[in-house]
């Protein structure tokens, strides 16, 4: 294949040194000293101590229990939600199908510190059934850590399973029923079989996130051993040491998931049904009992997921004195004291949010155009290379950048930039693959009638295509900022003293009993988030939260 011509030619090495520099190159180095000792000499000390180790190899059987716990979880709770939202018809039916939604864009770190306030040893919950007699176990460990990831992760089985069973064709389950089989042999015979793919798919990506978070398993793991919180542990006690164990114990973390990826993959495939698009079943009204309880259950699942939101807002304007919170006491003290005091994390998680927004939008929208619309040897690459950051866990691309750019020719460590690069690398294949959507769409022939007539390449692209996806590049921009300024895991590696963001103040607040501060902190956030999404859907009438 040949490469492209000018501009794209040069536009395409460009792009593919940013991805090498900032995304295959520091996984290069922290495979490099995973293998190295202090001398630079070859060792597989540091694999031998992970999995020698005791402690290790309990982090690891502990990460996978977390990660297929919660997995199937999730999939309890979003494959039934998914079949009553596309099956069953039910007052608020629109609202109930559209606010799980809404737990992607809450930061992980509001979700740990609200259920705290309403779960934890002090939590209102627990301090108002200990005052009639009941006793609730800790939120902290198992049970904590399960319930609050459920209650985030299921969205992701739910929209994946929403959207399978809505390009189901409706005929083979009447041509099922028809040949006698029951309504309940019919949905597992000829239903599930057709929607699994869609399941197992995302219940992988639920694999993965849980496997690299860090908030919530640092927040309310307790004393369990997990590999996100051990290898942060790792790198902070590593500073200025020889860092071969934190780097393996990353390898490690990242052949986990690449190991189920292969395995996932080899399912999927197996079980992957071709079918012609037909017409969905229409949703019955639940009249019956069963349809009741069905319709009833998905309305407390999704309100459970919307509490953190709620607890965030109430409790940034209620008196707090360290992690006791005066519930129906208000005051306007945390919030005051955000701005006035300590408004450091407010201005820097919107100017490397901000930043990020712009650079990884322009990189995203680059590399998607060169991926789909100017396809190469280059471009074949760049496709690879741009989604590598989904395979990596937060904690371990953080270790990277920083093992990657803490001396030699580019240094970033300690400086604002590593914050933004950390953002945009993080989060550009979510915009690659929202920039691509509309792309596909696009033919051809409209750049080639407009070079045609005289108007060059690199014109063309800014007179034609871009106005033809600005909703795109709109959507792929809010994304980016939503995504970047609630980013903790990797950013709380690369940061720095006077760099703190939202949520790094949030989880130290958290970590230290401050709970009211973190509430104030954590409204603003949110605020942050909501606010321009509101005003897309409003003012550019993007639809950023279509179930249909």
């Amino acid at each position: 294949m040949k490469l492209p011509g000018w501009p794209w030619g040069i536009l395409s090495l460009f792009s593919l040194a940013v991805l090498v520099l900032f995304v295959a190159y520091p996984i290069s180095v922290l495979t490099l000293h995973s293998l190295q000792d202090a001398q630079g000499h070859l060792t597989f000390a540091g694999f031998a101590t992970v999995f020698g180790e005791a402690q290790y190899l309990e982090a690891i059987v502990n990460t996978l229990l977390l990660g297929v716990a919660v997995t199937c979880t999730s999939m309890a709770l979003g494959v039934p939600l998914a079949y009553v939202i596309a099956r069953c018809d039910f007052p608020l039916k629109s609202l109930v199908a559209i606010l799980p939604l809404v737990t992607i864009i809450i930061p992980e770190v509001i979700v740990g510190q609200s259920w705290l306030m309403m779960l934890g040893n002090n939590g209102l919950i627990t301090n108002s059934l200990r005052e009639v007699g009941v006793s609730l176990p800790s939120f902290y460990g198992w049970g904590g850590m399960i319930f609050s990831m459920t209650l985030i992760y299921y969205t992701y089985v739910y929209l994946g399973t929403l959207a399978a069973l809505r390009g189901f064709d409706g005929q083979l389950e009447e041509a099922s029923l028809s040949l006698g089989a029951s309504p309940l042999a019919t949905r597992i015979k000829v239903l599930l079989p057709t929607v699994a793919p869609a399941i197992l798919v995302n219940a992988l990506v639920v694999f993965t996130l849980v496997v690299g978070n860090f908030a919530l398993s640092s927040m309310l793991g307790g004393q369990i051993p997990l590999l996100s919180v051990m290898t942060y542990s790792l790198f902070v006690s590593e500073m200025g040491s020889s860092p071969v164990l934190q780097s393996s114990l990353s390898v490690v973390m990242v052949l986990l998931v690449g190991v189920v990826l292969f395995f996932q993959k080899r399912v999927v495939e197996r079980k992957m049904v071709q079918m012609t698009q037909g017409r969905a079943p229409a949703p019955r009204r639940a009249e019956s009992w069963r349809g009741s309880l069905l319709a009833l259950a998905a309305v407390v699942v999704v309100t459970l997921s919307l509490v953190p939101l709620i607890a965030v807002f109430v409790g940034a304007f209620t008196r707090a004195r360290g992690p006791v919170m005066h519930w129906g006491q208000w005051s306007t003290q945390s919030i005051e004291r955000a701005f006035a005091l300590a408004p450091e994390p407010i201005i820097n998680s919107m100017l490397f949010a901000g930043c990020a927004t712009v650079l990884g939008t322009a990189l995203a929208l680059l590399v998607s155009y060169l991926v789909v619309k100017k396809k190469s040897s280059l471009s074949g690459v760049l496709d690879y290379v741009v989604v590598l950051p989904l395979t990596i866990s937060g904690t371990v691309l953080g270790i990277a950048l920083v093992q990657s750019f803490n001396t030699g020719a580019l240094v970033l460590t300690g400086t604002s930039s590593i914050m933004i690069v950390c953002y945009v690398v993080r989060r550009l294949p979510f915009g690659v693959r929202n920039a691509s959507s509309m792309l596909y769409n696009i033919q051809g022939s409209i750049e080639e009638a407009s070079i045609s007539l005289g108007v060059s390449p690199l014109m063309t692209f800014f007179k034609v295509v871009l106005p033809v996806i600005k909703t795109s590049i709109l959507s792929a921009a809010i994304l980016m900022w939503a995504t970047s300024i609630s980013e903790l895991s990797a950013s709380i590696v690369v940061y720095s003293g006077g760099l703190e963001t939202l949520p790094i103040s949030i989880f130290r607040l958290v970590d230290t009993g401050r709970l009211g501060l973190a509430s104030a902190y954590g409204t603003v956030l949110v605020t942050l988030i909501l606010v321009p999404l509101a005003l897309a859907v409003k003012f550019f009438k993007i639809n950023l939260f279509s179930v249909k």
